[in-house]
């Protein structure tokens, strides 16, 4: 990417955000004093969410709560333009890598008074959760709502046609230069339309009918579902100054080979090309249909994988690496506050009430997602159980503080510009791994003039 266009980029982004804050009029002003509009994107979220409002409701009479829920895309471009219009929601559910633009010019409201008046107790949360929640400019801009890591989700039909057991999945190890006893188990899953395994005379890794990992996407800047783990657990790290990057090191070699071993197992045919991956049908309709033994992705993917009745879907640990120890990215999901609402106080009280273990407890027993609160969780445990899931690979990294940050900045759109289509490139063959270094020159310019 050349300058011009990161400057494009850049520069389409703060005015977009400038215009947002010229252009707020109080469109909203005409709802009830004490109502306060929420927005949220999953709708498998919505039912435990409105029961959260209706207790909240039955403790302060004098607010009430409408709840709106859109798809992912149309969530957030709906966001920004209700900041331009002035019309966003009062409250809005926050991603780790979305608030720090919305903080940094001026359209998420800073907490720190609020939590310091109602001494808000922010140690009932997972280690860490409450902290990402602190921007670069060292205010807090929301209450932690859930949390997310990752394992692998397997077909166990497939693994136990391949006569691997449970305790191999679960004690897998990595490395990048022969992929461990992980890359060992993935060929032996991966077939060809004769019924040859990965790991058998013959395979013809040009005609294959099964693939022993399938995956969604490149990756781009975080490869939260794809590559994160493999490359923290060879010992690299996203950036200067985790989980704020000042400098990113996607040209470390460690992250490099980590990389170059992972488009490997399209080379030896254990993982679809990156057309076949990109090709349409999503990755767990494709491990649905019995195309892919393994799959990773994270917790909030667990009603969706459940929903996939003609596998038996269990999970598995992610492996063990170079550095000695397993690790996963441990990401979550907070409730904000529009900077420009005119209900801060009815905002405010509905922001606490999520946050608290009353609702967190709501959550936990649908068993969609994990709850913020660590008291919260045995009741998320125990209805996963109850859906036929054992969580236990979740929640090991977090446990025992083997996680890492998803990577945050202001400029995280600018830098995922470069990085999707980096890492895209590199993935379909188009340039080779090496390539990743020019684009990390690129991401540490935009960090620099946005500096």
């Amino acid at each position: 990417m050349n300058v011009s266009r990161r400057t494009l980029l850049k520069g389409t982004l703060a005015g977009l955000a400038a215009s947002a804050v010229a252009g707020c009029n109080n469109g909203a002003a005409s709802r009830g004093e004490g109502e306060v509009i929420y927005w949220l994107w999953d709708s498998a979220q919505l039912p435990m969410y409105a029961e959260c409002a209706k207790v909240f409701q039955q403790q302060n009479p004098q607010y009430s709560v409408k709840i709106e829920q859109y798809g992912w895309n149309d969530y957030w471009n709906k966001l920004v333009t209700g900041f331009i219009s002035g019309t966003a929601p009062d409250v809005f559910t926050a991603h780790s890598a979305k608030y720090p633009l919305f903080a940094d010019k001026g359209q998420v409201l800073a907490l720190d008074d609020f939590v310091a008046r109602d001494n808000v107790d922010l140690s009932i949360y997972q280690p860490g959760l409450a902290d990402r929640w602190i921007g670069a400019d060292g205010k807090r801009y929301g209450l932690p709502k859930d949390f997310d890591t990752e394992v692998y989700f397997y077909n166990s039909a497939l693994t136990d046609a391949a006569g691997i057991s449970t305790e191999q999945l679960n004690a897998m190890t990595w490395n990048p230069k022969d992929g461990g006893t992980f890359e060992q188990i993935v060929a032996r899953l991966t077939v060809d339309a004769k019924g040859r395994r990965g790991d058998q005379p013959g395979f013809d890794k040009n005609n294959v009918k099964v693939y022993g990992l399938g995956y969604g996407d490149a990756g781009g800047a975080d490869g939260q579902t794809s590559w994160s783990w493999y490359a923290a657990i060879n010992g690299w790290k996203y950036s200067e100054g985790e989980p704020w990057g000042t400098k990113f090191f996607y040209d470390d070699p460690k992250f490099i080979e980590t990389i170059s071993w992972w488009r490997g197992l399209i080379s030896k045919g254990y993982m679809p090309t990156y057309a076949q991956a990109k090709s349409g049908v999503d990755v767990t309709t494709s491990f649905g249909a019995g195309k892919y033994a393994i799959t990773a992705n994270g917790s909030w993917m667990l009603a969706t994988y459940a929903g996939l009745k003609q596998v038996k879907t269990k999970l598995a640990r992610l492996p063990q690496g170079p550095v000695g120890k397993r690790m996963s990215m441990m990401n979550g999901l907070a409730d904000t506050i529009w900077a420009d609402t005119t209900r801060r106080d009815a905002a405010w009280a509905w922001v606490k009430f999520l946050g608290s273990k009353t609702a967190q407890d709501i959550v936990a027993k649908a068993g969609v997602v994990f709850p913020a609160v660590t008291a919260s969780m045995p009741a998320a445990k125990a209805a996963f159980e109850a859906d036929g899931w054992d969580i236990t690979p979740f929640l090991e990294p977090v446990e025992s503080g083997d996680v890492f940050p998803f990577p945050a900045n202001p400029n995280a759109a600018d830098v995922t510009a470069v990085m999707v289509p980096a890492m895209d490139s590199v993935m379909s063959f188009e340039k080779e791994p090496s390539s990743l270094a020019e684009a990390n020159d690129d991401v540490n310019q935009i960090l620099a003039a946005a500096s």
